[in-house]
């Protein structure tokens, strides 16, 4: 993907920029502020602006009056028990603002999360661009018969080329349509819009605090997740594990690859330890809760 003349000449004048500052700056995110990272066939995720770091995180949970007043090993150690016992309080000392670019209905799944600050590009003001999502043939898959909200098997040959022929006919002609009811017909942005579909791309400015930016990456970047919003978590991550390593190890650590047993679950696991034979009747767990338990012991 090609960035317009005017995007490059803006973020190539906002790199060249540089401030002095007293406040915690991390060289590694510095290194990757504003430059795109590109996602799906039109969009992108781009770091704009951050507060804090891990030292913040461990100064809230200290309340302490300066940095560098622990070790680092003491200060990673710090961060994992407060990952791991949930204290979150601390994370939200840290704030991250992205400029992303994404369509619609993956803005639409994203915008369930509202512990964020948000300001969308609006077509009400503005004409939208020419552009829409368009599938790669390995993501073109039919309604999954056991997953009410997933895929199943991948499309292939012709069904997979009509599919893609019918999405690109459908979203041109919406366009042509779009811009003939305001060019041709004078009919005011905000009702024009209305015959886009949801594949078209929109733009917003999302600013979220580090506690809440890891409950949307724990959901977003989940193998069940819906792929064209899990790329975009997979993008925002890379920003993450530069601006605060030690945060996004004990996340990682605890709450992606972690698992949450109940107290049901951590029945059957000390039976399992003790060598008893235990089996899903009688273990006080369903079906799927079980499945899912043998899914994490077994891997």
């Amino acid at each position: 993907m090609k960035l317009s003349p005017d995007m490059r000449a803006a973020i190539d004048d906002a790199r060249a920029q540089s401030h002095t500052t007293r406040r915690a700056t991390v060289p590694a995110l510095e290194e990757m502020l504003y430059e795109p990272t590109f996602v799906l066939d039109h969009g992108f995720v781009r770091c704009i602006d951050y507060m804090g770091d891990d030292a913040a995180v461990v100064q809230a949970a200290r309340v302490s009056y300066g940095r560098g007043t622990k070790k680092s090993l003491q200060d990673r150690g710090l961060i994992r028990y407060l990952m791991r016992h949930r204290h979150t309080t601390p994370f939200e000392m840290c704030e991250l603002k992205l400029h992303v670019k994404l369509p619609i209905f993956v803005a639409r799944q994203w915008i369930r999360h509202r512990t964020a600050n948000v300001n969308e590009y609006s077509a009400r003001y503005s004409i939208l661009d020419n552009e829409f999502y368009l599938p790669t043939h390995d993501q073109l898959a039919v309604q999954s018969q056991n997953n009410k909200q997933g895929r199943g098997e991948v499309l292939s040959g012709d069904d997979a080329e009509r599919v893609l022929e019918l999405l690109k006919r459908d979203a041109m002609q919406s366009y042509d349509t779009y811009t003939s009811l305001m060019e041709d017909h004078g009919l005011a942005r905000e009702l024009a819009r209305m015959d886009l579909p949801v594949n078209f791309y929109t733009q917003w400015y999302w600013k979220v605090d580090l506690h809440n930016l890891m409950h949307f990456l724990s959901l977003r970047m989940h193998p069940h997740a819906q792929y064209e919003i899990r790329v975009y978590g997979d993008a925002i991550a890379d920003y993450v594990k530069a601006w605060c390593p030690h945060t996004w190890e004990a996340f990682d650590d605890y709450r992606l690859n972690g698992a949450f047993l109940s107290k049901a679950s951590i029945g059957v696991v000390k039976k399992l330890i003790a060598g008893e034979q235990v089996e899903q009747k009688g273990s006080g767990l369903s079906p799927r809760e079980w499945r899912e338990l043998m899914g994490v012991i077994e891997g």
